[in-house]
């Protein structure tokens, strides 16, 4: 069953087209992750989809209800949490589910019983009366995701939920993602944490308002990363891999973190060749093995192919 789906779903802002022609679906129950650089139209997309922004062009229906002609079903049928903290600061937790409770229509005892429930879910029971703004950010995103399901949605968006939240939190706010799916919940989430996308059961990539890639994150890497991956590290590798962009057999040549990520053809040269030329070229205590792509690598590559206007 589809629960989100576009047809060449487009915005412009004068001039300005932020989102051109995007189509995809995504079924219910499925993680679905939507990459792209700062600018590259995600935000956007997301406020079109949750009736906030009427599209310029195209279409777009959430859960059966289509955008620009129900916005107010769309907002109903779902649950969002922004990449801003949306929660007021100055109350305690569950002053803060009372009040989001209200507004999606709930009172009473029904409220307080589904505000026990999420506190108990996302592991905040017990921290009723502390104030939200001396929680730690972790625990201040599982509030803001237990008040975007307080109506039991059947499709929650996430635009950037771990921002600024330290990996043991993150790891901690991914297991509840994935519970949320298991249980048949259609998860839209955005990141900038490339390691979080491979828990997506399929992946957009958008550049430049466009979505330019989508498939699962294997799907992704055999498409997009179909050359050797050779992970060099060492002294001086800027310069040096610098002189091998463009030799032969050599793909691409990106940094990445303190070392370089090489793709090379399958019968270009091997890790001990390219060792061995980075020495050359000026390097030290050069270290060169063979290595999966990640989604990083895929992001790159989308980047790059995209710019120069080449398929994968």
């Amino acid at each position: 069953m589809t629960a989100i789906a576009t047809r060449a779903l487009s915005r412009r802002f004068g001039a300005f087209t932020a989102v051109d022609r995007v189509t995809f679906e995504v079924e219910q129950g499925e993680i679905f992750g939507f990459l792209g650089a700062n600018g590259a139209g995600k935000s956007t997309t997301i406020r079109m989809l949750i009736g906030l922004l009427a599209p310029s062009e195209g279409s777009a229906t959430v859960a059966g209800h289509d955008v620009a002609r129900d916005p107010d079903r769309v907002k109903g049928a779902i649950g969002y949490m922004s990449q801003r903290f949306s929660l007021y600061l100055d109350l305690p937790v569950v002053e803060n589910l009372l009040f989001f409770g209200a507004a999606y229509g709930l009172e009473g005892r029904a409220l307080r019983a589904r505000a026990g429930e999420l506190l108990e879910r996302v592991g905040l029971a017990g921290q009723e009366e502390a104030t939200t703004g001396a929680l730690p950010g972790g625990l201040r995103q599982r509030l803001a995701l237990a008040c975007a399901l307080l109506h039991r949605p059947g499709i929650v968006f996430l635009d950037e939920p771990t921002a600024g939240v330290d990996p043991v939190a993150r790891r901690s706010f991914w297991a509840l993602i994935r519970e949320l799916a298991a249980g048949g919940t259609t998860v839209f989430v955005t990141t900038h944490y490339l390691d979080e996308a491979e828990h997506c059961r399929r992946i957009g990539l958008m550049v430049d308002g466009r979505l330019v890639a989508l498939d699962t994150p294997a799907g992704l890497k055999a498409t997009w990363v179909p050359e050797r991956l050779l992970v060099a590290r060492g002294r001086g590798l800027a310069a040096a891999g610098a002189r091998l962009r463009g030799a032969p057999g050599i793909r691409a040549v990106a940094p990445f973190g303190a070392g370089l990520h090489l793709r090379v053809d399958r019968a270009g040269p091997s890790a001990a060749a390219i060792g061995g030329a980075l020495r050359q070229a000026g390097a030290g205590e050069v270290e060169v093995e063979e290595a999966a792509p990640s989604l990083e690598d895929v992001f790159l590559a989308v980047v790059d192919r995209s710019a120069a206007g080449a398929a994968p």
